[in-house]
């Protein structure tokens, strides 16, 4: 599994800042200009844990 670090305390997958999630899947969260930061992208695996739970 790979090592890839997770700081949303709140998602499923979060395991001891490590996310456990078998796949990933990122966008781009902007329409505006091309990628270029972070912040111009986001997780579409995330889950809330009160949802799996």
């Amino acid at each position: 599994m790979s090592n890839i670090k997770c700081r949303v305390e709140e998602c499923y997958y979060n395991s001891s800042d490590l996310c456990q999630a078998s796949t990933i899947e990122v966008r781009s969260n902007t329409t505006e200009h091309v990628v270029s930061i972070s912040d111009d992208t986001a997780c579409e695996t995330f889950v809330p844990k009160a949802k799996k739970s």
